[in-house]
């Protein structure tokens, strides 16, 4: 049986001593539990042990579970699969962070289904940093465009940049990644959130910068 909040312990001192390894401090770095496929159950077990933020993938079966844990009173959710522009207006509604951003559709979208909600919507661009056919995000080039859209749009915040990048290619492209996310904060001061690491890359992310590590099966086990 998973012992979630052992496997929680266990992950933030992983952290904890990368930080300490590369001179940042453990608060720089944020644990967003991969929740995708694992049932409300489990979700539950991890916010008794003190986990807030969770990521999902899958919508349909992440709007039931939102729905499951609403007595749960601060738990966060973030949306980091990719986006069909359908299924944006349940997005908009039902989670308070979206890191896969890849195109302008998208945003905008996004943006016009997020007015009925009281707050902005919490939002990354997804990178493909690696150039990768098989992967979402926008290129580097396109990446000044996107953000320029979502400046305009008065019901997003950009916070960040995410990238999953290629296997065995990872530590040039979160390098690269850290780079284009100081570039962008030159110009968005409330830019603080650079995600990318997960549970087999997460200490090279971290020591080349990340702000938030995405941890699924070091912390519930093995994808249903």
């Amino acid at each position: 049986m998973t012992n979630i909040k052992d496997n929680l312990v266990i992950i933030k001192q992983q952290i904890a001593h990368v930080c300490q390894l590369t001179h940042r401090a453990c608060d720089e770095v944020s644990l967003l539990a991969v929740s995708k496929t694992k049932p409300a159950s489990m979700i539950e077990q991890a916010y008794q042990a003190g986990q807030r933020e969770f990521g999902e993938s899958y919508l349909q079966e992440s709007i039931e579970k939102v729905q499951q844990l609403k007595h749960l009173p601060d738990i966060c959710w973030h949306f980091i699969g990719p986006i069909q522009s359908n299924k944006t207006r349940q997005i908009a509604e039902n989670f308070s962070w979206v890191h896969s951003i890849d195109r302008i559709k998208i945003a905008t979208r996004l943006n016009e289904h997020r007015s009925s909600q009281n707050t902005p919507l919490k939002v990354c661009i997804q990178v493909n940093i690696s150039n990768e056919q098989t992967k979402s995000g926008v290129s580097t080039d396109e990446l000044a465009e996107l953000t320029k859209v979502i400046d305009q749009c008065s019901n997003l915040e950009l916070r960040g940049l995410m990238a999953i990048p290629q296997k065995n290619a990872e530590r040039a492209a979160f390098d690269k990644m850290y780079q284009l996310f100081n570039q962008l904060k030159q110009t968005h001061p409330q830019m603080d959130t650079l995600s990318m690491g997960m549970s087999g890359d997460m200490q090279d992310a971290i020591a080349a910068g990340s702000t938030m590590v995405r941890v699924g099966t070091a912390i519930f086990g093995s994808r249903n």
